[in-house]
């Protein structure tokens, strides 16, 4: 179901005192997101805090994947997809509907951010990116805009609940694509190529070491 705008904006509003209390936001280019149109906005993940900072910091409103997890409570089930989250099960159970509900938002011209990562950093470097973004990109036609956050992980470490008023940059890149192919059903070599570049880019923007595949510990 898509959010309501008017919600969206009340809670931005209601909140606005809060968050500037509690959070010290500086936000670079951000001229670099489109004024008009659908855009998948890709950025890098240090906190649990990430998705909700880039809602409400940059111009557009913003819906965000997020994982089903986070909505196991009436608030949270009440509030997130009010102001623009778009639960996913990570498990995969039900994702041709989320994507149908993304492809949606993108089509009506609505920005959708997705952390390629897929979780958030334990050791603040930059994880191999997944290439979903890339897929929906090349499939829809749709500009990828990168994003790099900084200081996020200060403001809310992993495992941690409490909030430090620390300084955190948001730094928003310059659009990638979509390429010529886009709209018809990409390849690999395609998709992977987009993710790497979307990653190189992130990557730059947010000053985080790559992390290679093969630097990747196997599973136990």
């Amino acid at each position: 179901m898509m959010r309501s705008t008017t919600t969206f904006e009340a809670v931005r509003a209601a909140t606005h005192p809060v968050r500037n209390w509690w959070l010290d936001v500086t936000v670079e280019n951000p001229q670099n997101v489109p004024r008009f149109g659908g855009a998948i906005i890709a950025a890098n993940h240090l906190s649990f805090i990430d998705s909700m900072l880039l809602m409400y910091s940059l111009d557009r409103p913003v819906s965000f994947l997020g994982k089903v997890e986070y909505m196991d409570s009436i608030l949270t089930r009440t509030l997130f997809p009010a102001v623009g989250m778009i639960p996913i099960d990570r498990s995969g159970s039900g994702l041709a509907t989320t994507m149908r509900e993304v492809r949606s938002r993108l089509a009506d011209g609505e920005l959708v951010g997705i952390f390629p990562e897929g979780t958030r950093s334990r050791d603040g470097k930059l994880h191999p990116g997944h290439s979903g973004v890339a897929h929906l990109s090349l499939l829809t036609g749709t500009p990828v805009v990168p994003v790099g956050i900084i200081g996020t992980d200060r403001v809310m470490p992993v495992g941690q609940r409490q909030l430090r008023r620390e300084p955190v940059t948001i730094r928003v890149g310059r659009i990638i694509g979509p390429r010529p192919e886009a709209g018809t059903r990409p390849s690999m070599r395609e998709r992977l190529a987009l993710t790497r570049d979307v990653m190189d880019s992130i990557a730059s923007l947010s000053g985080q070491p790559i992390v290679q595949e093969q630097d990747l510990a196997p599973a136990a």
